[in-house]
């Protein structure tokens, strides 16, 4: 199993929901007592967010390129970014850190593709919902449009997200208001709906997914799945038996699989 670094803590919510998901699906392909060959730089997710606030994304960079230099060191052989806003930086993560980086937003396209969506819902931070934002112009190249709520839906989803979902608190209010983004979104001619920042999915849970108009997309499940199937690409046992086809490619390359989840 190749040995995967993780660049976490961003929030350390999310972080420790994707440990559990990537451990979870190597004991599901391996079975016995396999779990997943890893090694975590968990940041101060303040620092982050102060650098995020002021707009000093280059300054981020330095520090997430720094940690994962410091992962290639301790043996990883590649990158997971547990966080789908910083995923901003992701090119310059990758060059400074000197490893090819797992791209959250091609495995989540991979999965739109696979179910033939084209018109799809966005539910993120203000930087991944921007109209001129990384995720929006990587979507594009799957060929994907995303559709965003309006303002001041949008600006709640995101304060959800920082004062709520990076604290650990999931409220049935603020899960009322995802709702009804989604149900805004589907009446605009949305096809589906990814969770886009890697908290949501704590909140838009099995019994959201049961009242939604629209499948869910989770996209920190979907990294998660990605990641495995380049960590057991050289396993001899992999999902159902057969022979795992993961592939790990640069940020600037074709997209990795992956599947249709609406929680874990």
């Amino acid at each position: 199993m190749t040995l995967l670094g993780i660049l976490g803590g961003m929030s350390w919510e999310s972080s420790a929901h994707l440990y559990a998901l990537l451990n979870r699906e190597v004991a599901a392909r391996l079975g016995g007592l396999h779990s997943a060959r890893l090694v975590m730089h968990s940041v101060d997710f303040a620092e982050i967010e102060a650098m995020q606030a002021r707009g000093d994304w280059a300054a981020a960079a330095r520090l997430l390129g720094e940690a994962g230099a410091g992962l290639k060191a301790a043996g990883a052989q590649a990158l997971l970014l547990a966080t789908n806003t910083m995923h901003k930086v992701a090119d310059e993560l990758q060059a400074q850190a000197g490893l090819p980086l797992l791209h959250i937003v091609d495995a989540t396209g991979a999965a739109l593709q696979a179910q033939g969506l084209r018109h799809v819902g966005l539910l993120a931070t203000r930087y991944t919902m921007a109209a001129d934002s990384f995720y929006q112009q990587r979507m594009a190249r799957h060929g994907i449009e995303l559709l965003t709520p309006p303002p001041e839906a949008a600006a709640e989803v995101h304060r959800i997200i920082y004062e709520e979902l990076c604290r650990g608190q999931l409220s049935a209010s603020s899960k009322a208001h995802y709702l009804a983004c989604v149900a805004e979104l589907a009446a605009r001619g949305a096809e589906g709906v990814i969770l886009g920042c890697t908290e949501v999915g704590l909140l838009l849970d099995d019994a959201a997914q049961a009242l939604s108009p629209l499948p869910f997309f989770d996209s920190t499940v979907l990294q998660a799945r990605a990641a495995v199937d380049w960590m057991l690409a050289d396993a001899e046992i992999a999902p159902h038996g057969g022979k795992s086809q993961g592939e790990l490619v640069p940020t600037q390359a074709a997209p990795t699989s992956g599947t249709q989840e609406s929680t874990p």
